[in-house]
């Protein structure tokens, strides 16, 4: 006589080979291999990666002239609004200790684009949540260094500065469809809205303001995309629990 998970199996294999439960590629991996990239709070994180490498151009680096052993030069575009004490006195420490923001910043602000597209390829919702919880990690990282960039005097702030003050409109609609308006892609494809006021974009227009202000409405993105996942994650288990007893009942009434 078979045992109960004997017969289940069979019933399981029988179900498959008739089609009633064949498996289909409709995760986002296989809908849309790029999908990631009609995301607004993608393409929010593209823009914010090019804006924090043009910034970083500014900063001082180990790449400024070294006058022989007792100093650097200090033309290194830190604003003179707030001078920092310890650059005079220790001006080469400061100046490795600088070439260590540069590398951090450009790393947080590529992990905020890069776990977002990982996430979009992983096959289920938990490892997807799990990779943008790295998005949002390296998007406090970031703004923590931007709020520092500030203090030190390497980022000026002018109230009232915006995005759409260096031509860069976040409202522009995202989606696959170009023939009906709609953007995708990176923000430095030629085709992008937001590929102009790039070109001509002097890092020195970029302030704290603009950063802030593309910081939190990322950080908003990021958080709804959270809260959708999650609730499609509640809804995928209560569905699957409805399945699994609907399953059992069926194998009581069969045996």
């Amino acid at each position: 006589m078979k045992t109960i998970a004997e017969q289940l199996a069979e019933k399981t294999l029988k179900e498959l080979s008739e089609g009633n439960k064949k498996p289909k590629p409709d995760s986002r991996n296989w809908q849309d291999p790029k999908g990631y990239q009609y995301l607004a709070v993608w393409q929010n994180a593209a823009l914010l990666r090019v804006l924090v490498r043009k910034f970083t151009e500014t900063l001082p680096s180990l790449k400024g002239k070294i006058k022989g052993e007792i100093g650097v030069e200090r033309n290194f575009g830190r604003s003179l609004n707030q001078p920092l004490t310890q650059t005079l006195n220790s001006p080469l420490k400061t100046l490795k200790s600088e070439h260590r923001l540069i590398s951090q910043m450009d790393d947080e602000a590529r992990s905020i684009k890069r776990n977002i597209e990982e996430g979009w390829k992983r096959p289920t919702t938990i490892e997807y949540l799990t990779f943008l919880g790295y998005s949002q990690a390296s998007l406090e990282e970031l703004k923590g260094d931007i709020r520092d960039c500030k203090t030190d005097g390497f980022l000026n702030s002018i109230p009232g500065s915006s995005l759409k003050g260096i031509g860069i409109d976040l409202r522009v609609i995202k989606g696959p469809n170009r023939d009906k308006g709609e953007t995708y892609g990176e923000p430095t494809d030629p085709t992008h809205p937001y590929y102009q006021p790039l070109t001509t974009l002097k890092p020195e227009t970029l302030t704290y303001e603009i950063f802030m202000e593309l910081i939190n409405k990322t950080d908003y993105l990021l958080r709804s995309l959270v809260v959708s996942l999650e609730n499609k994650l509640s809804r995928d288990r209560k569905y699957y629990q409805i399945d699994q007893a609907r399953l059992r009942t069926k194998a009581k009434g069969e045996i």
